[in-house]
């Protein structure tokens, strides 16, 4: 299984009620975390797609290895479940070395990265994810261990304080982040290789639902393992996460064997449409679609029609609808695109205004 991580605390981890309990949410609770440790590849041959990130990868590892060095310090980005912990767990064992796993919320302080780093063997790989939410006191003594292996422990306080110089072993760190953009420059200059993970095919996560099914030993057609990458918004924990609910489904009201027809009667008990739209992304639409026209809305007027905070609308439900091409973010506000009238079967109230009488922007 390639997809990984701990993630950001964004809107979809401080949500409680049903919004928190979306099969479709791309970030990992405990039962996902159990499970993605017994699947994950062990190394890049088994890893399933990002092939220009592996290929990449594959050389700076194989150089690594060829001089006898430890490798650069990597940098991956990416959204959620699509495999920064499990590459980070690879690169250990391709470089055969222990790995150390933190995350940036866990360093509030100078003094919590220094006690990690001078704990560090010659050649570890240190796994640091969310590293955009490190403490600006422990990103600045980030950059002197990157480039020089070397950290300064202030000790005392106010002028009567020492710094005293820490050598450190070489090693290598890589760090994740669902959020380049706010990496400070400095950090990211640090890293000898960056990659970014783009979204699956969904041939690609057919792949990934085989894989998986083989190690569940659960059986499954291809058709089966098609329609279930059809509805897992091109991420392979996704993908993963409805593979166990449809293999719960076929074994309780079918053979075990999941096909396609298997899989499309189970997602449909669990809300998950053809294009991976779940309750709250289909409340989303039809609320901007008939009740406010298609749009433009305030988020803010969105968010009360559905019954949600305005953060879950913005964060947890906008970002995939908007990928989709099914909604539009505009100085306005929300406004529904064609597509999202045709996949709720809905047709618009007409061609050059919206039902609140504003003029429709995807009009002729």
């Amino acid at each position: 299984m390639n997809w990984d991580d701990t993630t950001d605390t964004s809107a979809a981890e401080r949500l409680v009620g049903p919004a928190a309990e979306r099969l479709v949410d791309s970030v990992a609770d405990g039962e996902d975390q159990a499970v993605e440790a017994a699947l994950r590849p062990k190394d890049l041959d088994e890893f399933i797609g990002q092939e220009k990130v592996r290929e990449q990868l594959d050389l700076v590892l194989r150089a690594a290895r060829a001089r006898g060095a430890t490798a650069d310090h990597v940098l991956l980005s990416g959204a959620p479940g699509l495999g920064k912990t499990t590459l980070s767990m690879i690169i250990a064992a391709e470089m055969g070395a222990p790995i150390r796993i933190t995350s940036g919320p866990a360093i509030q302080h100078a003094g919590d990265l220094a006690a990690i780093l001078s704990s560090l063997q010659e050649g570890e790989v240190l796994f640091l994810d969310e590293i955009h939410r490190m403490s600006r006191p422990a990103e600045e003594m980030l950059y002197m261990a990157m480039e020089d292996f070397r950290v300064d422990v202030i000790v005392g306080k106010g002028p009567g304080a020492t710094a005293i110089p820490l050598e450190l072993p070489p090693f290598t760190l890589v760090g994740a982040t669902t959020r380049a953009g706010l990496l400070p420059p400095p950090l990211r200059d640090r890293f000898g290789f960056t990659a970014h993970m783009e979204f699956y095919e969904p041939a690609e996560l057919e792949r990934v639902i085989h894989r998986s099914a083989h190690l569940l030993e659960v059986e499954t057609e291809p058709e089966g393992a098609a329609e279930i990458a059809g509805r897992s918004r091109g991420t392979p924990r996704i993908a993963n996460r409805l593979l166990r609910r449809v293999r719960d489904y076929a074994q309780v009201k079918a053979d075990g064997l999941i096909t396609k027809d298997i899989a499309a009667a189970a997602l449909a008990v669990y809300e998950v449409d053809e294009r991976g739209l779940d309750r709250l992304d289909r409340g989303v639409l039809e609320a901007l679609l008939k009740l406010f026209g298609g749009g433009p809305v305030g988020l803010s007027t969105l968010a009360v029609a559905v019954g949600e905070e305005r953060e879950t609308v913005e964060e947890v439900a906008e970002p995939f609808l908007v990928r989709e091409g099914l909604l539009a973010r505009t100085p306005r506000g929300r406004v529904a695109t064609p597509a999202a009238w045709a996949h709720l079967g809905l047709t618009p109230p007409g061609s050059q205004t919206t039902g609140n009488g504003q003029q429709d922007l995807f009009g002729a």
